[in-house]
Formats: structure tokens, sequence, C-alpha cells
């Protein structure tokens, strides 16, 4: 069983090497090359390349595609081009207009070389995608002034997948999702938090999978999370195994009024965290090694005996983590019949802190958002850099494998009752 871990302060900047290192090694890992046809570089050149045009023609025509204009021109069609980048040449489609007044800025008529396009990649995945930030960018690459309208445009149609992402069929089971929230302010006649919640599922082989983002408003209750889940298992999500959150309010009900079955557990990194918001920084070693014999009882009738003793040093000085654990007891009682391979995963820090760092590194650059909307797509293209393939997946660790075979066991059968 791994020892929950005193959290630390973040320090790291908002752009460091750690960015293009992660994104390398995981296209390494899916076995994707970083150079050469069909390498990362290239496979982003050319989605960058084709939705920024696409996005420049929007903005000259002054509608969007598929829309009706009673205009005197159109759409028609597009050419195919070859252009040589640092990624290595690529082929991209040029969409053109009827009357062929179309002069694109991304890549110019008769233009056959791109500039460090990704930078520009970089840039849109990962600091914050302001206007400003884009047009720096496009300016030093290409050397050309573009306005914020069509900048605006461009980023807006970058993210033309992120409605196609959010509504994707899932699969049919997962052992386990992590439900875990984001906070944004957003400038809405006020500054305000929001959270921005997250669900992330392990996948019957052992993958990440991110499910969707959704944005919250305070209130949220089971009306809230019924809808929420509801719509994941509209996606084709016939059983979860656990559900795991940080005592969210009206959750329990509305996951067990769509999966009966569900077990819902309440995170005991957040138990431990939200324990050393309570209490001073000079005491959080000390209710480590307190609370550390609760989470790792054998039974619920050790973890309450520990408890009581805990209580019984700690309550005097401390009654707020005490009633804390005492209010999350039924959500954190599941946790302790399971075997040491599911404990690890319920309650390891790795599995949703690289996808939190990367989102609050984006957040961060942004400080505040105009919108609900701009906040979610700032987060949403932090998630998709985390997955070189853009679908919000990535391979996990072997770990995986023996607490997968665990909850087959222990579950029985349902994981592989739904795998193919």
């Amino acid at each position: 069983m791994e020892e929950v871990q005193v959290p630390t302060t973040d320090i790291s900047p908002v752009v460091d090497q750690s960015l293009v290192a992660q994104l390398v090694g995981e296209a390494r890992a899916q076995g994707v090359a970083i150079d050469g046809e069909g390498g990362l570089l290239a496979l982003l050149t050319k989605l960058v390349v084709e939705s920024a045009l696409e996005g420049e023609l929007t903005a000259h025509l002054g509608y969007e595609k598929h829309e009706r204009a009673e205009v005197g021109n159109a759409r028609n069609g597009a050419r195919p081009k070859t252009v040589l980048t640092k990624a290595g040449p690529i082929e991209i489609e040029v969409p053109r207009d009827r009357i062929g007044a179309f002069d694109p800025v991304t890549v110019a008529k008769r233009q056959r070389r791109l500039g460090s396009i990704e930078d520009v990649v970089l840039s849109l995945s990962a600091r914050g995608m302001t206007r400003g930030d884009i047009a720096a960018h496009l300016a030093d690459v290409y050397g050309s002034e573009v306005s914020k309208t069509t900048i605006s445009t461009i980023t807006d149609k970058v993210l033309d997948g992120m409605s196609e992402w959010q509504n994707r069929p899932l699969d049919p089971v997962y052992p386990v999702v992590f439900i875990d929230a984001i906070h944004v302010q957003i400038r809405d006649g006020q500054v305000a938090n929001r959270p921005i919640y997250v669900a992330l599922a392990v996948t019957a082989e052992g993958n990440r999978d991110i499910l969707g983002l959704w944005a919250g408003d305070g209130g949220e209750g089971a009306k809230y999370w019924l809808q929420v889940l509801t719509e994941i298992k509209n996606r084709g999500v016939q059983d979860v195994l656990m559900v795991v959150c940080d005592g969210l309010k009206g959750l329990p009900d509305s996951v067990n009024t769509v999966w009966a079955d569900t077990i819902v557990q309440t995170c005991i990194v957040h138990l431990m965290r939200n324990s050393f918001k309570y209490s001073a920084r000079q005491d959080w070693d000390a209710i480590s090694r307190a609370l550390k014999p609760v989470y790792q009882a054998v039974t619920v009738d050790e973890a309450e005996e520990r408890f009581l003793e805990f209580a019984e040093e700690w309550g005097t000085k401390y009654p707020a983590v005490v009633k804390l654990w005492e209010n999350a007891w039924a959500e954190f009682v599941p946790f302790l019949q399971f075997d040491r391979e599911i404990r690890r995963i319920v309650c390891t820090t790795n599995a949703i802190e690289s996808v939190n760092a990367r989102i609050r590194k984006a957040v961060r650059a942004r400080g505040h958002f105009p919108t609900e909307q701009a906040a979610l797509k700032c987060v949403y293209l932090a998630v998709m850099a985390l997955d070189p393939t853009g679908k919000g997946r990535a391979r996990w660790t072997q770990r995986w494998k023996g607490a997968l075979n665990a909850f087959d066991i222990t579950f029985n059968g349902r994981l592989s009752a739904h795998s193919h």
C-alpha cells in the first residue's frame, strides 16, 4: 500500500522543458515517430495549418462552413499542396473561394516553406491560447500581421474537434473513474471561482481515458450529477465498477441511479489533503502518520479503532479534521474491502495528478477567463496536449495489470463480461 504524500508547493514555471519531454515520451510509448512522414510534428503541423486556413477563409467570407449565406462569394473545395517544414514535407488541403479573392496568411500563395510551426502548436496546446499569444507567434513564424478577428476565428477552428470529442462513443465498461475539479476564475459580470470537472477513467486494457469536461456553477447536486452521468451512459458506458471522487454533493445517489451496482469511493488523497487544510503545517507529518493506520487497516473494525485513537489524540486541537473524516466515513469504508492491488489504485496520486498539473499550468497562464467556454477551451487544449494522438488517451504503466485482474475477480467478472 502506498503512503499518501504530504503535498508540496508547485514552484515550476508555467512553461518548461517537461512539456516537450512529456509529448515526446508519450509519442514514443505509443510507437509514434517524432519527425519524418507520419511523425508527431508532421501530424500536429498538418492539423493546425489546415484548421488555421479554414479559420482564415471563414473570416474572409464572413460566415461559417455549411451556413447558408446571401453573398456573392462562397467556398469552392480545396486543393492539395505540399509544404516543407522543420518536421519534414507535409501535404495539406488549402481551401478555396469561388472568385479567387482569398489570400491566406498562414500559408501564402506560392509559399512552399513554413517556419517553426511546432512553436504555434505548443503555444496553442500549453500557453492558454490568448489572442495576443497567437498573434505574436504567427508574427514570429510567418513575419505577417494577423488581425484579432482572424486570430479568434483560427483558434475557434482549431477547437472544432472539442464538441466531437466530448460526445464521442465510450467503452462499455470502466473499472474505475476518477472525478476531480480544477477551479478557474471566470469574468462574467464579476470574477468568480468556478469548478471544471474532469472525468478520468482507466480502461479495461489499462489505458488512461479522459471521458469529458463539465463546467459547474457551485450549485451542483444530485440533479447536476445525474445529468452528467446519464450523458456518459448514453455514450455507451454500460457499467462502472468504482467511481472515486472528493465527496461531491449528490454524486453517490446519482451514480447509483445510473449504474445500480457501482461503488462510490471517497478519494483517500483528497481526504488527506483536506485534513491538512484544517491543520497547521508543522503538524502535517504527525497527522499523516496518525491517519496512515486508518486507511491501511485490514478491516472496517480495525479502521474504526484506529480512527478513535486518532480522534482522541487530535480531536481537541483539530476538531474539523475529525468531523471531516466522520462525514466522509460512509464513502471511505468501501475502500477497506479490497485487496492491496485495488487499494493502490484508489490511493495513488499518479492517476490524476499528471493531468491536473498540465491543466493547472495552462489555467495559470491565462489567469481570468472572459467566459465559461473560454475556460473549457483552455482545459481541452491542455488535455489534448497529454496525448499525441489527439484522443485524450494514453498508455499507463504495467502496474495496472495486477489491479485489473483484481477488479475482475472482486467484481465477479463484470469487467471481462463487457470487454472484447
